[in-house]
């Protein structure tokens, strides 16, 4: 065999294209919910029957959830899912209203329990740079926050309640929840292997692609994409501050 018999002849190369959903694999787009109302000087949130601080939308996440839903409405969504927090059933109606699916309510996806600070506080003590919840960001863990729920039991919780949602789906569809930071934080993690605080922070109905193949395997295509929310960026409440809310 001479050695001009391991070249490899030349052949063509198809040229790069958009991403298509591999056969039998499933496409999961956690969208977390629009802007919630603020809390009054000395008052708190409303309470459900589980013990959530459960606010609603406010005017501005109003026009988040229907653009947001409006762009939703273009993508070819079998499925959705809210949890059992008002935030996301408001920030669906849009969805709902234009293609008439009939969201399922998934409780292992609420936002994480804060505890005694989940009525309302906690977003008092962020905007007062409280010393714990520094410290709950430099250890990056929830639990250190009073009556927290455990991180580990979270992380089981939310994924749990993400299975549930890909079991529901079934292969070679994609489907939308419609969720919360904190759940969104940790589905990140759970696909990158990160640090547990490095996806902490997900705009209000940003757009985030998970697949999962039929192996099992989780990856992460996108991460908190407002395209949709362009329109709004001349407004003040969209740019913020370091000091707002998380969750």
């Amino acid at each position: 065999m001479s050695a001009n018999d391991d070249v490899t002849a030349p052949r063509a190369v198809d040229p790069q294209r958009l991403f298509t959903l591999p056969a039998g694999a499933t496409e999961v787009l956690l969208v977390r919910h629009g802007s919630t109302a603020g809390v009054e000087a000395g008052g708190v949130f409303p309470v459900n029957e589980h013990g959530d601080g459960d606010p609603p939308l406010s005017d501005d996440g109003e026009a988040q959830a229907r653009l947001v839903g409006e762009r939703l409405a273009h993508e070819p969504i079998s499925r959705l899912f809210v949890t059992t927090l008002r935030r996301t059933h408001q920030t669906a109606a849009r969805l709902v209203e234009l293609t008439g699916l009939q969201p399922e309510v998934v409780a292992d996806l609420r936002e994480i329990h804060l505890g005694d600070w989940d009525a309302g506080e906690y977003r008092v003590r962020i905007a007062d740079r409280d010393p714990l919840i520094m410290r709950s960001f430099v250890e990056q863990r929830w639990d250190i926050i009073p009556g927290a729920e455990q991180d580990e039991l979270f992380a089981e919780r939310v994924r749990r309640g993400f299975d549930h949602v890909v079991a529901q789906a079934g292969p070679d569809t994609t489907v939308a929840a419609v969720v919360h930071g904190g759940v969104i934080a940790e589905m990140c993690r759970q696909a990158t292997g990160s640090e547990a605080f490095a996806f902490l922070g997900a705009d209000n109905t940003s757009v985030n692609r998970f697949v999962v193949f039929p192996d099992g395997r989780l990856r992460l295509r996108s991460y908190n994409d407002t395209g949709h929310l362009d329109g709004l960026r001349d407004r003040p409440w969209v740019t913020g501050s370091a000091s707002q809310p998380i969750t």
